[in-house]
């Protein structure tokens, strides 16, 4: 079973996974990241993610592409070795999922969850 937390740091929303990411395990995720409608950025991070099948990386695309169509960045962080191996392998690794180094120094996280304007 796939185990899903949200956390706000700010205007940032952070998706954490747990377990497999596979089909019929992805209902959790879609309502966590489309609940997220006052964020800027959405980031999933997939630290804990052990497996990943067409169903989680269609879901992935699916919610990039529903995120940023209403103006929210998608993210993915803590790519495993295994999820990047298979976004290799399915040629979704040049897929743009991290914003462009100017869209990076929107904001720092300095100290816990407060952001603060780059300079």
């Amino acid at each position: 079973m796939l185990k899903v937390e949200t956390e706000k740091l700010g205007n940032v929303s952070v998706v954490s996974l747990q377990g497999r990411l596979v089909r019929g395990e992805t209902d959790a995720v879609r309502r966590a990241v489309l609940s997220e409608r006052d964020a800027s950025v959405v980031v999933i991070d997939l630290a804990r993610v052990g497996i990943i099948d067409a169903g989680g990386l269609g879901l992935m695309l699916e919610l990039r592409q529903r995120t940023e169509s209403s103006g929210i960045e998608f993210r993915l962080k803590n790519v495993t070795k295994l999820v990047k191996e298979v976004l290799e392998i399915t040629r979704l690794e040049s897929v743009r999922w991290r914003p462009t180094a100017r869209r990076l120094r929107v904001c720092v996280f300095t100290s816990g969850l407060t952001p603060t304007p780059a300079s």
